[in-house]
């Protein structure tokens, strides 16, 4: 009789991070970098009135596009993300809306997490547990997400925009702002 291993696809690792990184406490003059993709036209529509948000509150925001992820471009493009999060106070890494996209999301985001700066991947409610398994995989279990809903890209500019705006201050929270000013509704 042949005797084999079984090994448990669902066991934890013994490294993971649980805990969520450094909150960005507050807003004024901190660099917040938003990575975004060559897909999603509603992730660059969320991004943009979050940025203005950002702006109006002191944030200095950058943007980077991620390209290919193969061969010399793909090399190209992780040296292009490491220097990117290297000049941030806070990353915003958008949107795994997708297989590939959560895929390639959450990887962006545990790169910048790594870096000790308060770190949050975007995804849609439908990627919202492959980017959890992802990023429990990626030994980051606490790695901060924030779920937008889904779908989104079907949606118009206007609509896209209104749900960015409904969602800001939620999202601020989770990026662990503390600012009453900026995270509380103005009475």
């Amino acid at each position: 009789m042949t005797r084999g291993l079984i090994l448990d696809p669902t066991a934890s690792r013994s490294d993971d991070i649980a805990d969520a990184g450094p909150d960005l406490a507050t807003l004024e003059g901190k660099i917040i970098g938003f990575r975004v993709d060559e897909l999603w036209r509603s992730w660059d529509w969320v991004a943009e009135i979050w940025a203005q948000e950002l702006e109006r509150t002191g944030a200095i925001v950058k943007f980077w596009r991620a390209g290919g992820r193969t061969g010399t471009v793909g090399e190209r493009v992780i040296q292009e993300l490491d220097a990117f999060t290297d000049t941030l106070d806070a990353a915003i890494v958008g949107m795994a809306n997708c297989g590939s996209c959560t895929s390639w999301t959450i990887h962006d985001a545990l790169w910048a997490a790594r870096k000790d700066i308060p770190t949050v991947a975007v995804a849609t409610r439908h990627f919202e547990q492959l980017a959890a398994n992802l990023a429990k995989r990626g030994g980051r279990s606490g790695l901060r997400r924030y779920i937008l809903p889904y779908p989104l890209d079907i949606l118009q500019k206007a609509e896209v925009h209104d749900i960015a705006r409904d969602h800001y201050r939620s999202f601020l929270r989770t990026l662990g702002v503390r600012d009453r000013l900026a995270v509380e509704p103005a009475a």
